[in-house]
């Protein structure tokens, strides 16, 4: 077997046996920055909303509590089915626990700015360390108050009558925009957001899913407070972030060919499709649609030898979920893979830069670690290795990736993280693995 639990650490531990190929299909859960947003959305429209499709991962799962807690009817079904009867919020009776989601946390606070009762996010310990200054300060000039301990978790926030505002972000962050737009459904007014790069558009294409006006323009958008939403049903569309994870391990082989099915193809999150075509991937979609005005689709990709790139400014804010798989295959391109304009890595679940720089080093590789991304050579050879993944479900599934290439078997502790976005990962990495 090319992946197996391990009996040497602890029940967290996995064992990945280096591959010869990748060939297969693949249909991936959904997509978590869908769900999120149609979980929170169907929360707040008048009837039942219905997913399927919805993401496995633990990080949806505490944004669907978070809502239920807040008065919500929701059921899960089987494989991925979701009810979500919506309506008027209520104080919950306790905190609402977004676990390890900082999607959770920070666009949920921009919903409950606008309730008139008050409320406390709590999380895990990682989310704890992540940063909410970037959400506290434009909803609180939008009038709500919001108690933090020095700009982290937990939050407590005392909602009611907001004001629009036109709010230019410091940072590119959808989850930042995420948070304002939704505190502009409850304001008078117009709110708007600019930002200095683009960031996804997820919000605003499930909010006129649901039946809400939205301005675009470059950069910026807006909505008008007080509008209705109404349900929909919905599939999910497959995590294009989780898809690639597989279309990664796929370009290390040049024989291989794998197909991913019905993936999210929203322009703002392919980048790394394109990516990896100009490294040398060679891809081909096979169907699309608009589902929810969600670009939808299936493609077949084909490995080949790999070349080099640099990977900076916009392009990184872009890739800033793919960053660290990128990174970890670097070592096996023929010109390397440099990485910038990437500080955001730093305060995720974990330091993933310094989280790829010593589980790297650890599977022998040269690498040079900087304070806004890394600098990875290529031509080298990785051998296999104890990886920590630091509790983050991207370093796992990143160095399962590069474990397929090494010379000789690679144990990955903790590598249970992978479950906050993908619980199956593991087991469909070893299904389309030869051997």
């Amino acid at each position: 077997m090319g992946v197996s639990r391990s009996a040497m650490k602890d029940e967290s531990s996995v064992v990945v046996r280096p591959a010869r190929n990748v060939r297969g299909s693949v249909a991936i859960p959904g997509d978590k920055s869908v769900s999120h947003r149609y979980a929170m959305l169907g929360a707040l429209a008048e009837g039942t909303t219905r997913l399927s499709n919805f993401s496995s991962g633990a990080d949806c799962a505490s944004t669907l509590a978070c809502m239920a807690a807040l008065g919500a009817h929701v059921v899960r079904g089987a494989e991925g089915a979701v009810e979500i009867r919506g309506g008027a919020l209520h104080q919950p009776a306790q905190a609402l626990d977004c676990g390890n989601s900082g999607s959770t946390m920070r666009m949920l606070s921009g919903i409950l700015a606008g309730q008139e009762f008050t409320s406390e996010l709590v999380g895990d310990e990682s989310l704890s360390r992540r940063p909410m200054r970037r959400v506290m300060e434009p909803l609180t000039r939008m009038g709500a108050r919001i108690e933090a301990r020095d700009g982290h978790a937990p939050l407590r926030i005392q909602g009611g009558k907001l004001r629009a505002i036109e709010y230019h972000t410091p940072v590119a962050s959808a989850q930042v925009k995420s948070a304002v737009l939704l505190a502009g459904l409850f304001a008078e007014g117009e709110t708007w957001v600019e930002e200095p790069l683009p960031t996804r558009d997820h919000t605003e294409l499930a909010l006129e899913a649901f039946g809400v006006r939205v301005g675009r323009a470059v950069n910026r958008a807006g909505l008008r407070g007080g509008q209705r939403l109404a349900a929909i049903e919905a599939e999910v569309p497959g995590d294009v972030s989780s898809a690639a994870f597989f279309l990664c391990a796929a370009a290390l082989f040049p024989e291989s060919d794998l197909i991913i099915e019905r993936v999210l193809l929203n322009p703002t999150r392919t980048a790394v499709l394109d990516e990896l075509n100009m490294l040398g991937l060679r891809s081909m979609l096979l169907d699309a649609e608009d589902r929810q005005h969600e670009l939808v689709g299936t493609i077949q990709v084909f490995g080949g030898p790999l070349r080099g790139t640099v990977i900076a400014g916009a392009e990184a804010a872009a890739l800033i979920d793919e960053l660290p798989v990128l990174a970890a295959i670097g070592p096996y391109t023929e010109g390397g893979i440099e990485i910038r304009d990437a500080g955001e890595l730093r305060v995720k679940e974990s330091d993933r830069i310094a989280a790829v720089a010593a589980n790297l080093r650890a599977m022998g590789a040269k690498v040079e670690e900087h304070d806004d991304g890394l600098l990875v050579p290529g031509g080298q050879k990785l051998h296999g290795a104890e990886i920590d993944a630091h509790g983050d479900h991207r370093i796992a599934m990143a160095f399962a990736v590069a474990a397929l290439r090494a010379e000789g078997e690679t144990i990955i502790h903790g590598a249970d993280a992978a479950r906050i976005s993908y619980p199956q990962f593991f087991e469909v990495l070893n299904r389309i693995a030869e051997r």
